[in-house]
């Protein structure tokens, strides 16, 4: 926060409480300017104002507590609202997660900004922004000293003279503070992922149900039978594993208890865990705790004994779900989900895993590993309805964990001020070098309404929590494969450098340079191609004359090499550009219908000349993706025929894409969220 006059907090709370003992919400106009005077701002009201105004917007938001919106003001604002590209009409920011002089830099990346007139001093501008993140933090939902919360605090249209703020029309709406939740005990996050003890109840003896699936999933992970209990009365044993009548008569408190029965069944079985202590975490896998109308009513009853337990001096176990897929987690040996194992085999894919994968839906999660078995994370965690545990909690574990460089995110919904919880989180995250990569659903109405039918969830506004999430530095995709994409790439890159933003493209098909060179753009931020060094050219005509390719291409940044170039000249030209000062990252086709690649498992017209020769592509470049500091990404444009070299070079760690167009627009918005996350470190780290 930049030097500035501190809130007179008691005289505003004065006006606020003058306000309410009058039954109001609302303050008066004399009140509201007092109250900006108090806050440290020069005021004055006009009936007209000419020329380009502003829209300063103070506002108190479900998910993320209090945000300052700054844009045009005005008719002209409106009109001009839905006709500017995204981010130039106005800038949104989280109060806790911003400062005057940062709100200020992304104010000025916007038309808003440019048409304001000359007379505007930026020191006006940030003393205005201090004064109302002041505000915002100090009458917020999330501070217990609040005496009010400010909901909405409007100045539209307003603009500057000589830093004193006129304003034409205002308002202010205020409200009494809400009760705090108890904390959640999430430190026993830590016990549900490594549970030395798990129990479960729901096992049939004599038919294959969801908790017998649950048990053999865990049990051919690898975790020791003899750390595993049944609740299941008048049996002794299912599946090699003991079996007890009740909790009562457990030997010992577990770690992690799963609970694949009936919905009805839970809520007294909630109350039974909290009484007896009988275990750290909770597994909730059924449905039908908060999604239905039906049992929402005795779902927010079960929540607010849970938050109750919290506030004892144990703090209650943590519950994860309900309506839950449950918890594959590699490191901890254990696997819960009621997916068999013969539809969704889970082999090890990476060398070492280094990611997590948080999911409200279970299905989102098994369909992402299914088509896309090479993200294969540590760990996969569904939420569900996020009856205890929230996304927010869960990304805050992830991000304290050395070994999880990625954490990818799908959310329906965030509870109560757990989208600025989450949003802490991702800046902790970018803080630490890491990078959180969120697709947000229900985005439009239909989609909104899905999201409350199928895990209870809130949608919100996604432009929303788009500009906050990005403000903390993180990665918002509105799209599933974009999801993908981003989640993987951001995997394969992180130990990489990315100096800055030059592309260089190379390709052995022409129509796959053009297309490098064509999707560097996305949304506000796009890569650049330049020229190559001198020495760069050189080298690269001297590869093509070696390879008698040099009266056929001519040396250029994107490059078309032809298709008779050979794994080699493939690879010794991504070496030169990545080689080039001015290239940040290497983009090159594979060229895989290529006669003269190595491309095929068994090449029958040439034998022996396949993936199987040490000189093949398959072979030597994760050997050059290895030593090289800077990203180079391979892109094998071709049909099930190469999936076996895809496959082959992503098992040993090259980032590969199976179109120009996916790849360079990944690349594009990984590279826009490195770049952001570097400025985030050396503003806030």
């Amino acid at each position: 926060m930049t030097n500035h006059t501190a809130l007179d907090t008691d005289t505003i709370t004065a006006l606020l409480q003058d306000a309410a003992d009058s039954q109001q919400g609302s303050l008066d106009s004399a009140s509201l300017l007092r109250l900006l005077e108090q806050a440290g701002l020069p005021v004055s009201r006009t009936d007209t104002l000419s020329g380009n105004t502003l829209s300063l917007r103070l506002k108190n938001t479900r998910e993320f507590g209090p945000v300052i919106s700054v844009g045009l003001g005005g008719d002209q604002g409106e009109l001009l609202k839905s006709a500017l590209k995204k981010g130039q009409h106005s800038v949104t920011a989280a109060a806790d997660l911003t400062q005057g002089d940062d709100l200020l830099d992304s104010f000025r990346q916007t038309l808003a900004y440019r048409q304001l007139d000359e007379k505007v001093s930026d020191q006006a501008l940030m003393n205005c922004f201090d004064a109302l993140i002041m505000l915002a933090r100090y009458y917020a939902p999330n501070n217990s000293s609040a005496p009010f919360i400010l909901d909405e605090l409007t100045l539209n249209p307003c603009c500057f003279d000589n830093g004193h703020l006129l304003i034409e029309s205002a308002s202010c709406q205020f409200s009494e503070p809400k009760a705090i939740p108890a904390p959640r005990p999430v430190e026993k996050i830590a016990k549900m992922l490594h549970p030395k003890s798990i129990g479960i109840i729901g096992v049939s003896g004599s038919k294959m149900n969801f908790g017998r699936i649950i048990l053999k999933n865990i049990l051919a992970s690898g975790y020791p039978a003899e750390q595993l209990t049944i609740i299941r009365p008048n049996e002794e044993e299912i599946d090699g594993v003991k079996c007890v009548e009740s909790l009562s008569a457990l030997e010992q408190k577990l770690d992690l208890f799963v609970v694949a029965i009936a919905a009805d069944a839970v809520f007294d079985l909630v109350d039974e865990v909290i009484a007896t202590q009988a275990a750290e975490a909770v597994m909730l896998i059924p449905g039908g705790l908060g999604e239905t109308a039906a049992s929402r009513e005795q779902t927010a009853a079960m929540m607010k004994r849970i938050n109750d337990a919290h506030r004892s001096d144990a703090g209650g176990p943590v519950f994860l779900g309900g309506n839950c897929l449950g918890i594959v987690s590699h490191p901890g040996e254990y696997d819960t989900w009621f997916i068999p194992k013969n539809r969704l085999p889970q082999g090890q894919k990476k060398q070492q895993r280094n990611s997590a994968l948080i999911s409200q839906s279970g299905a989102f999660m098994i369909t992402r590993i299914s088509n896309n078995p090479w993200l294969d994370p540590a760990y996969m965690t569904a939420l569900g309805n996020q009856n205890d545990l929230t996304h927010g909690d869960m990304v805050n574990y992830f991000a304290d964990q050395d070994e999880i460089k990625t954490i990818g995110v799908y959310s329906e919904g965030f509870r109560d001020l757990d989208g600025l919880t989450f949003a802490k989180a991702v800046r902790k995250a970018t803080l630490l070098g890491k990078q959180v990569v969120l697709y947000k659903a229900g985005r439009s109405i239909p989609g909104a309404m899905a999201a409350m039918g199928h895990t209870a969830s809130i949608a919100g506004d996604f432009d929303l929590c788009e500009s906050v999430i990005t403000q903390a530095g993180g990665i918002v995709s509105n799209d599933f494969d974009r999801f993908n994409d981003l989640f993987y790439i951001a995997g394969c890159l992180h130990d990489k450098t990315i100096g800055g933003n030059r592309l260089g493209a190379v390709s052995g098909a022409g129509f796959e340079a053009v297309g490098m060179a064509d999707n560097i753009h996305v949304d506000n931020f796009s890569l650049e191609v330049p020229t190559l060094s001198p020495q760069t050219e050189q080298r690269i005509a001297e590869i093509l004359k070696a390879k008698r390719l040099d009266a056929l291409m001519e040396v250029r940044n994107p490059m078309d090499i032809n298709p008779g170039a050979d794994d080699e000249a493939h690879l010794q030209c991504a070496e030169a550009f990545a080689n080039d000062p001015d290239i940040d990252a290497v983009v090159v086709g594979l060229d895989p219908m290529s006669p003269v690649m190595r491309t095929l498992v068994e090449n029958k017209l040439r034998p022996g000349y396949d993936t199987s020769d040490e000189q093949s592509i398959a072979h030597q470049m994760p050997k050059m993706v290895k030593a090289l500091e800077k990203p180079l990404i391979g892109i094998v444009d071709g049909g099930a025929l190469y999936d076996p070299l895809v496959a082959q070079m992503m098992d040993q760690g090259v980032c590969v894409f199976r179109s120009c167009g996916r790849g360079v627009q990944a690349l594009s918005r990984y590279t826009q969220a490195r770049l952001s996350g570097e400025q985030i470190r050396k503003r806030f780290g």
